[in-house]
């Protein structure tokens, strides 16, 4: 049993107003509706450490909701004032991206994080790849910013004794440690919530053995598992110092566990919380009075023990279910959960965090969907290639064949960092040719939001500043009111056309006259055309004009149109590629279903499209 003799005060950082929203709404949550209970918790209940920013609360803000992920770390710094530190997620050599980053880019968001109201900065490496850790902590550290230096921790799907183990994980921050980068504090991060009790002890222990006694050891985890309670006591056994928790209507299932959990739970132990939890329920009440119109998805609020099996953080599973939902395809759910083991093993066992979780998780659906490796995901194709970092395992090399044979590149050795596009350049292009400020706030937003490939007027950042951002907000459906609408009238008959004749008729016609009844036998000739005019045809019914073969989106529900590959009068072949859609943060390939003529090209890009909404037609 967990007990320690001269008391120990645990530190705590506040989730709910950055991991919170990720994991309950994938971010997009509106300012106004959590900026009362932030301005409670910190002005009523004295709590002192936040996290509020980085992660998807970077991204969501322009991609969703039409709001600067900037100002509202700015507004956030107002509403708990001067002295509480905020807290961003950063992912190494992604930043606050999806993708790679040259160490400019990264130089630039450590710099403009310290500019809006950000302290402490929590780095990880999904690949737990030491160089990648080191070289993006440093600018972290130059730009004033506590550096938290990260081993990210999950419970593999099979069984493996190298890695994801106690010594495997010590390892990593010993290596770190010789790098000489300097740091401020450590934390076992858990994002999946998959990590064993025995291990977070084992882990806690061993790093504490190894690092200076003034560096404080913070835990992460999720309660996806019903386990995140008994991973912190064992973590605070083992010499933990800080933990990261929420309250309700964002604690516990996806987040981690309410402050009340916790505190109940070390009652008797000698280990007390630096958070009040007797002011729980005022910002309870606050958060559920802001998030009242927001659809809570039970996915994210149910505990869920096939996690162990699937580890997906929990900020990516309500995200996830939300796009599968609108892509008309949540009834695959669970295939691509029972695909994970697959992919986890033969990708190489790197951890799943973003971006790690998202390319495991879209390589699991491509093999449902497309069947086992007949499509490899970018992201996931660039892992297995190197492109992000060394995996802990070495990866499938059959996978690896496949990865740059599909996506045309070779294996690759060298420094992530070096070998990332330049997207301060890109991003500051786009801006000048569409005369939009090229602020480093501007440049930023449009170089964070590039995906390779992709149009950039559809970049997120790009249709943010140009006051085109889409709006897309977990809300509850309104039922419109039932109008009844009056009987509409009973229209007048319509009279038959008179038959136009085609040649002489023979009929009878009856006449009564004074009483007297008379029937004549008559010939009715149609008149003559003039001269060098055709005959009259017959009257016929028109047919219907043909309007060739419809192409729809793969999806049954909501999907973004991102390319259209062919023009009206383009002749294609049957199961040629002719447009692409964007749905679960991938492109997806449109084929033509037959060979002819395209008739028509009827949605553009950036248009939201759907099964049974044709995106062009084809003709024989």
């Amino acid at each position: 049993m967990i007990r320690i003799e001269t008391g120990k005060k645990v530190r705590v950082m506040f989730t709910p107003f950055r991991d919170g929203l990720q994991s309950s709404f994938g971010g997009k949550v509106r300012l106004k509706d959590i900026l009362p209970a932030m301005e409670f918790a910190a002005k009523e209940a004295k709590i002192r450490h936040f996290e509020f920013g980085g992660g998807a609360r970077y991204q969501a803000p322009f991609f969703y909701v039409n709001e600067d992920p900037f100002t509202c770390q700015d507004e956030m710094r107002k509403a708990v004032g001067p002295d509480a530190d905020l807290q961003i997620l950063t992912r190494s050599v992604s930043g606050v991206t999806l993708t790679t980053q040259r160490l400019a880019a990264l130089t630039l968001q450590a710099r403009l994080m310290k500019k809006h109201a950000t302290t402490w900065d929590r780095n990880f490496d999904y690949m737990n790849d030491v160089e990648n850790l080191a070289k993006t902590g440093q600018p972290i550290v130059d730009a004033g910013l506590h550096h938290q230096v990260c081993v990210a921790l999950m419970g593999l799907p099979f069984a493996d004794p190298k890695v994801h183990t106690a010594e495997f994980y010590i390892d990593i921050i010993r290596r770190f440690l010789e790098s000489g980068v300097p740091f401020h504090s450590v934390c076992m991060k858990d994002a999946s919530g998959t990590t064993d009790p025995v291990t977070c002890y084992e882990t806690a222990k061993g790093l504490r053995k190894i690092l200076p006694p003034e560096i404080p050891l913070w835990q992460h985890t999720h309660d996806t598992a019903s386990i995140a309670v008994s991973c912190y006591l064992a973590g605070l056994e083992g010499g933990v110092d800080g933990i990261d928790l929420s309250v309700r209507p964002m604690a516990s299932g996806t987040v981690q566990p309410d402050v009340r959990s916790v505190w109940h739970a070390l009652k008797g132990t000698g280990f007390s919380l630096d958070i009040d939890a007797g002011k729980m329920g005022e910002i309870e009440n606050l958060l559920n009075k802001g998030l009242e119109e927001y659809d809570f998805d039970p996915t994210t609020t149910t505990a869920d023990a096939r996690v162990v099996g699937f580890p997906m953080p929990g900020g990516a599973i309500g995200p996830n279910v939300h796009m599968m939902k609108e892509a008309g395809i949540l009834a695959k759910y669970g295939e691509v959960l029972a695909e994970f083991p697959t992919v986890v093993k033969a990708g190489g066992a790197w951890t799943s965090v973003t971006p790690g979780s998202q390319q495991y998780w879209l390589q699991a659906f491509n093999n449902v969907l497309y069947g086992r490796w007949k499509k490899i995901e970018s992201g996931y194709g660039r892992a297995v290639l190197g492109y992000f970092g060394r995996p802990p395992l070495p990866p499938d090399p059959e996978v690896v064949k496949l990865a740059a044979e599909q996506l045309k590149l070779q294996p690759f050795t060298g420094d992530p960092l070096a070998a990332a596009p330049d997207s301060l350049a890109a991003a500051e292009a786009a801006l000048r040719e569409r005369n939009l400020p090229a602020t480093e706030e501007n440049v930023f937003l449009v170089a964070s939001a590039i995906v390779p490939g992709k149009n950039m007027d559809l970049n997120e950042g790009i249709r943010f500043l140009s006051g085109k951002a889409k709006v897309s907000l977990p809300l509850k459906k309104k039922e419109e009111p039932k109008v009844v609408a009056a009987p509409a009238p009973a229209p007048a008959p319509v009279p038959a056309p008179a038959p136009v004749l085609a040649g002489p008729v023979t009929t009878t016609c009856t006449v009564e006259e004074n009483g007297a009844t008379r029937t004549f036998r008559i010939t009715i000739e149609p008149p003559a055309a003039p001269a060098g005019a055709p005959a009259a045809a017959p009257v016929q019914a028109a047919p219907a004009p043909s309007k060739g073969t419809p192409v729809f989106s793969p999806f049954e529900g909501k999907a973004e149109l991102v390319e259209v590959l062919v023009r009206a009068g383009d002749t294609v072949k049957e199961g040629q590629v002719v447009a692409a859609v964007e749905a679960m943060k991938a492109k997806h390939d449109v084929r033509s279903p037959c060979a002819g003529k395209v008739l028509s090209v009827d949605a553009k890009p950036g248009d939201d499209v759907r099964a049974g909404v044709p995106i062009l037609r084809i003709g024989g």
